[in-house]
C-alpha cells in the first residue's frame, strides 16, 4: 500500500512543479513555435477547439498579450511619448488573421518570438502612425 501512495505522491509534485513553471511566465511570453504547435493539435476539431484546454489558453494568451499590449500603448500617450502604433480602442481580429500573421515568421525564429512580440509586430503592421504623431 505504500508504493500506490508514494507514486500519487510524486504525480502530485510533479503537477504542482509543472503549474509553478506555467504560472511563473508572464502572459503573452509563449514563443511562436509554442502556439502553433498547440494550435495545430487541436485544429482538427474544428471551431470545437476552443472549448478544450489549450484553446482557452491559447485564447487567454493572445488576449493576455492584447491588454499588456493596450496597457503599454495608453501609458505612452499619457506620457505624451511616442507610440510604436496607433491602433483604435477597439478593433478584432479573426482567429485566421491571427495565425496567418505567426505563420509569416521564419521557422527558424518561430522560437525566439514571443506571443507578445508578434501582437506587437501585427499592430504597427495594421495601424502604422501617422508621420507626425
Amino acid at each position: 500500500m505504500i508504493a500506490p501512495t508514494k507514486a500519487r505522491m510524486a504525480s502530485a509534485l510533479l503537477a504542482l512543479g509543472a503549474g509553478v513553471t506555467l504560472t511563473a511566465m508572464t502572459p503573452g511570453d509563449m514563443s511562436i513555435a509554442a502556439f502553433l504547435a498547440r494550435a495545430d493539435s487541436i485544429s482538427r476539431l474544428g471551431p470545437l477547439a476552443i472549448a478544450t484546454p489549450d484553446g482557452v489558453r491559447l485564447k487567454n494568451e493572445v488576449i493576455a498579450a492584447g491588454h499588456r499590449y493596450k496597457t503599454r500603448i495608453d501609458a505612452q500617450r499619457r506620457a505624451g511619448r511616442p507610440t510604436t502604433s496607433c491602433p483604435p480602442e477597439s478593433g478584432s481580429l479573426t482567429p485566421e488573421e491571427w495565425l496567418g500573421h505567426l505563420r509569416s515568421y521564419p521557422p527558424a525564429a518561430r522560437r525566439s518570438v514571443s506571443v507578445y512580440s508578434a501582437f506587437e509586430a501585427l499592430m504597427k503592421k495594421r495601424y502604422p502612425c501617422p508621420a507626425a504623431q
